[in-house]
């Protein structure tokens, strides 16, 4: 495990000119899973400017070039891994407000190849990143692809996902945007609950290169929910609707250096619109709106009357206010969309082959990796607020 310490992590990396002369004209490699050398050689540049008591570039340099021009690829240190799991997380968009980036945790778990052990692993990422209610943002690092071999991945969206079964009359009983998903999983063996419900946690796929595909439940006592109350109205108690506290992300690949990780799930903390939102309000996700809609005794008949407006409004307050009763870290919206534009002001987004997150579109089969659009007749969306939240912070998949 790699220890946690404070560092500079540059606003923007910018090797010194002194580092910039290291370098020589090298070409990158091409091959599958073979280290890309100019983008190894500008992390390291940015590594060292960042971390002058590392000792000499010039050496560090030249190693991994010797490594690559006999193997393909380069093993990072642990430092080097860190340093770049942190600036791809604070660079990429997903993180959210409030996070403390030069404490962000990284977890060194290279040396592990089998399902089971990395499984276990995810799970004890979610156990300490729940830390009580007092998030944790953390990432956990698997082995990279490297020419003779892909590294692990991951086919959920997020470690904790509830289940979306089709039922006979076309819709949905639980997450409508995991019902591709858990078909794929109930196929591959996984056995639903006797007593189906809206949210039923899904199993893990882990995928491994000596052992292909493999489901893992997710063990109970790992995931803490938080049951859903709104602060005026004690029906929206009874709606029985509960979310899980960790966004624990696992279908994306970080590139650091030159190197893909295939499997490196990370984790902060919700914004409240993407639970409110985005999940429950959404008629593609549990579509509660108009429930909620009654219950406030709106007219549902006209949009005119901005029902859904209303509905999304109390659902959200209801995330905000339970969260918050349970003292489980959460952010809002509007702080969140204040924090990523003054991300935005402060210089552009990593991009090119600098250190970030992207989603890992080979991790599954198409289609089977969650929040997708059920099958069938398009419904429409009302997730707006997410949209706008997620565009501001640049998490928009469409984005990336």
């Amino acid at each position: 495990m790699t220890a946690t310490r404070d560092e500079v992590i540059p606003s923007q990396t910018s090797p010194s000119d002194a580092s910039r002369r290291v370098l020589d004209t090298a070409g990158a490699s091409t091959s599958p899973g073979c280290a890309d050398l100019a983008a190894a050689e500008e992390f390291l540049l940015a590594f060292h400017d960042a971390h002058p008591e590392a000792g000499s570039l010039t050496k560090r340099l030249a190693e991994v070039r010797r490594s690559i021009a006999e193997t393909g690829t380069y093993r990072h240190t642990g430092e080097e891994l860190a340093f770049g799991a942190r600036l791809a997380l604070r660079d990429s968009g997903w993180c959210t407000s409030g996070v403390p980036w030069q404490r962000v945790r990284v977890r060194d778990l290279r040396g592990l190849r089998n399902a089971s052990a990395i499984a276990s692993e995810c799970f004890e990422h979610l156990r300490l990143a729940t830390n009580a209610g007092r998030i944790q943002p953390m990432v956990t690092v698997f082995a990279p692809d490297t020419p003779d071999r892909a590294g692990p991945r991951l086919w959920n969206e997020q470690v904790v996902r509830y289940a979306g079964y089709s039922l006979a009359n076309g819709g949905v009983l639980g997450d409508a945007r995991n019902r591709d998903f858990t078909s794929e999983v109930v196929r591959l063996g996984w056995k639903p609950p006797a007593h189906r419900g809206r949210f039923d946690h899904l199993p893990l796929v882990v995928e491994t290169h000596h052992e292909g595909a493999k489901l893992v439940p997710v063990p109970r006592d790992v995931v803490q929910e938080v049951p859903l109350e709104h602060p005026e109205y004690r029906w929206f108690g009874e709606l029985g609707l509960r979310w899980h506290t960790v966004p624990l992300v696992s279908n994306m690949q970080l590139r650091i250096g030159g190197l893909q990780y295939p499997a490196a799930p990370f984790n902060t903390w919700f914004v409240g619109t993407e639970i409110g939102t985005r999940a429950l309000a959404d008629e593609n996700a549990y579509g509660i709106a108009r429930q909620v809609a009654d219950q406030l005794g709106m007219d549902t008949s006209s949009e005119r009357s901005l029902w859904r407006d209303r509905a999304i409004v109390e659902i959200n307050r209801a995330v905000l206010h339970s969260f918050d009763a349970a003292r489980v870290v959460i952010t809002d919206h509007h702080s969140e969309a204040l924090h990523r534009l003054a991300r935005l002001r402060s210089g552009p987004r990593s991009g090119g082959s600098k250190p970030r997150f992207t989603l890992n579109r080979d991790a599954a089969s198409p289609g089977l990796t969650g929040n997708e659009a059920p099958a069938g007749p398009a419904r429409p969306r009302y997730d707006v607020l997410a949209r706008m939240s997620r565009r501001c912070l640049g998490t928009d998949l469409a984005d990336q």
